[in-house]
């Protein structure tokens, strides 16, 4: 048994109090081989490894590969010992479940270690550890699909044996230290949760505003309250102003610029309601980018990629970092059929003057009880049996099909009227889900755009359009309407498909760093938060 004296002073306590293992002195881990026997080759050692990996295939091999070789409890392996502990011990700065890891109760072991074949099981049971948090780490502790099956993001996770042949190959402190997103994202999000834990433990951002409707010139309790939130969250400088002034406008657009609010200077409800937010609120939106993020990890963006944010209802590329188009979006409506999937995908090609193929699901669920009560409903649309060929819609009875057994399809032909507007961007995928224009321009003017079936639909579409074909001709515009005067739908492949990726940040950092919040119109984040919290992940709690 180590002498609990030979290795007191190696360690500081974890969690609350807290701190880690640094190193076991090298004397108290030789005094368990055989005499003078090389530790990690004992017949004990390597027969206790070889039963306690059994159950794990990848730890199995890597093992038996490496000749059974320690990673954590040879007399050598003090620096993985450190990496690994101090890892732990800050796995809430990523706002990972720390108790999941059990580093405490790993400690223990350590001091109350009696046999070389107690020692293969610790052995064991912290590479399942360190593979757990690296797991975490760098592409998330959680299953998207599980939570939501329209966050259908493949996530890209590293195999088991790969981690540890890098690991054991590297040096532990700077492996380790790769293991999250490198992305500038991900370190801005890492500090608002400082910064936001730390309003936690100050006290939170004072009191809420009262309910009511506030505009410039207007005086009392309630703008005082509005001013005192602007000042905690650092829009407004400290004054005693209880006057709605220009002053106090300007700093209320600058919040509502940074929550995708309208910016008219006037505290509406809908204001209100997100200026109330409180710390709590604002962190575990941070801790749910944080794991989105790492979902994505690893997943090449590509140098030009197009950014569709469906809780920002914005649209962006991306030329190597730097946003060089946005365009405002409509996205789908918040019921379970129409909400708009989460995924990553190619954009292959744009189809100029599109048809648009009504999907089965809105021919059945929507125009079939329209055509019910009334056969000549939905004229602007034609439709077609199975042949192809078109409906006498006056000889069909058509109460007489359900949503089952229609046996009819419905399209719309080219024109300023289709429902895709004059163009569509193709990315081919199982769920039909695609980019394009819109005859319905007012939505664009609404705060919240959630209105579609759960395509995307873009507020400057020919812009688009001319951003991503300045790749591969001198006249965009020239080429684009050459195919649009036709009035004939036409397909323009782009020369190089450009990565797309649908997205749902509630939080995310803005060219400055600062962190801009959106309303979780899908609730998809409360779910994820949800889950985070039964997994273990807590809020710190106001203080006083």
């Amino acid at each position: 048994m180590i002498p609990a004296g030979a290795i007191s002073h190696a360690r500081r306590r974890l969690s609350c109090g807290a701190s880690v293992l640094l190193a076991l002195p090298l004397a108290a881990l030789l005094s368990l081989g055989a005499s003078g026997a090389s530790h990690a080759q004992t017949a004990t050692f390597r027969s206790g490894l070889s039963e306690a990996a059994a159950e794990d295939a990848a730890i199995a091999g890597f093992y038996r590969d490496h000749g059974y070789a320690t990673l954590w409890t040879g007399p050598g392996d003090a620096r993985r010992r450190e990496a690994l502990f101090r890892a732990l011990a800050e796995a809430g700065d990523h706002g990972l479940p720390v108790g999941k890891y059990e580093a405490e109760a790993l400690m223990q072991r350590f001091h109350a270690v009696q046999s070389e074949a107690q020692r293969a099981r610790l052995e064991v049971d912290v590479t399942r550890t360190f593979l757990a948090y690296a797991r975490d780490v760098q592409s998330g502790f959680l299953t998207p699909a599980a939570i939501d099956p329209t966050i259908v993001r493949e996530v890209p996770r590293k195999e088991a044996r790969a981690q540890l042949d890098g690991f054991a190959a590297a040096d532990p402190v700077a492996f380790i230290a790769a293991l999250p997103p490198s992305a500038p994202e991900y370190a801005a999000l890492q500090k608002a949760r400082l910064d936001l834990v730390a309003a936690i433990d100050a006290g939170g951002w004072g009191a809420k505003v009262p309910d009511g409707k506030l505009t410039p010139g207007d005086e009392g309790a309630a703008v005082i309250a509005l001013r005192d939130r602007l000042i905690a969250l650092g829009y407004l400088a400290p004054n005693s102003n209880a006057t709605f002034d220009g002053e106090l406008s300007r700093a209320l657009q600058r919040f509502q610029i940074d929550n995708g609010l309208t910016p008219d200077g006037v505290a509406g409800d809908g204001t209100i309601a997100e200026i109330n937010r409180s710390p709590e609120e604002r962190l575990e939106s941070v801790l749910v980018a944080m794991e989105r993020l790492r979902w994505m990890n690893g997943l090449p963006l590509g140098a030009r990629h197009v950014w569709v944010n469906l809780p920002d209802f914005t649209a962006k590329v991306v030329d190597e970092g730097r946003v060089t188009f946005e365009t405002v979006t409509v996205v789908g409506q918040n019921r379970k059929d129409t909400r708009s999937p989460e995924f990553s995908d190619q954009m292959e090609f744009m189809v100029i003057n599109p048809t648009w193929n009504v999907p089965r699901s809105i021919t059945v669920k929507e125009y079939l009880p329209m055509l019910q009560k009334n056969p000549n409903a939905a004229r602007h649309l034609r439709i077609v049996d199975r042949s192809g060929r078109q409906v006498d819609r006056a000889a069909v009875d058509f109460t007489q099909f359900t949503e089952r057994n229609f046996p009819f399809s419905m399209s719309q032909a080219p024109s300023d009227g289709n429902a895709l507007g004059l163009v569509k961007f193709m990315f081919p995928n199982q769920w039909n889900i695609y980019l394009h224009d819109t005859p319905q321009k007012p939505l664009f003017q609404k705060e919240v755009r959630a209105f579609s079936h759960g395509c995307i639909r873009l507020g400057r579409p020919f812009d688009l359009a001319y951003v991503l074909l300045a790749r591969q001709t001198d006249d965009p515009e020239g080429l684009f309407h050459s195919h649009l005067d036709t009035r004939k739908e036409t397909v323009v492949t782009l020369d190089q498909p450009v990565p797309v990726h649908l997205v749902y940040y509630t939080a995310w950092p803005n060219a400055e760093g600062h962190i801009d919040y959106r309303r979780d119109v899908y609730g998809r984040d409360g779910a994820i938060f949800e889950a985070m919290r039964a997994a273990g992940v807590a809020l710190p709690t106001v203080q006083g």
